[in-house]
């Protein structure tokens, strides 16, 4: 959403990566300016998806260039607006698919009726609007919330490298020859 909405173009987030200038750009937009339908209401399962909503906020960035008459690659007038938009949607998605999560665990006694506790880490848990959504979903159901300080939250392909660094260090489980090895999409 970032890149399609040219940020790096905007003189506030020049230097900031995609998500961090959502995040800075949402703190000043007004989020009711856009409605965006909430991703994979219709399947009752703990799964994310953000390709819908992507699509969705894709539209919705074509038709406001439309009526701002502008081309794609220029700043919307209305670029925080989508911003705070879109962080919420995110939000409110993570935050459902999470307590189906948790109920599911609960239900079926893989965490402890006490004590349970909630991770979250990555990107997005760098993200303070999400971060305190994730907050008050833990606090109303009684799980305690860990996340790394938000510096430490960065890219999850930077953290799999160095796991992969690590292993490779102490030899664990680490092939030396790709021979017989049959790869798969997912």
């Amino acid at each position: 959403v970032a890149r399609r909405l040219s940020l790096r173009k905007h003189p506030e987030c020049h230097s900031m990566a995609g998500g961090k200038a959502i995040e800075h750009l949402a703190q000043t937009g007004n989020q009711e300016l856009l409605t965006f339908r909430l991703p994979m209401q219709q399947y009752r399962n703990c799964d994310f998806s953000f390709s819908g909503l992507q699509n969705l906020v894709n539209n919705a960035i074509v038709q406001k260039e439309k009526e701002e008459g502008i081309e794609e690659g220029e700043i919307l007038s209305c670029v925080k607006d989508v911003a705070a938009a879109v962080q919420h949607a995110v939000a409110v998605h993570i935050i459902q698919r999470t307590y189906r999560a948790m109920l599911f665990c609960i239900k079926n006694s893989i965490l402890p009726s006490k004590n349970a506790t909630l991770v979250v880490s990555g990107g997005v848990a760098s993200n303070r609007y999400i971060r305190k959504g994730l907050q008050n979903l833990a606090d109303s159901n009684d799980f305690a919330l860990l996340c790394p300080p938000p510096r430490l939250c960065t890219d999850n392909g930077v953290m799999i490298a160095w796991n992969g660094i690590e292993r490779l260090r102490a030899g664990l489980g680490v092939l030396h020859s790709t021979a017989g090895i049959r790869y798969e999409p997912r």
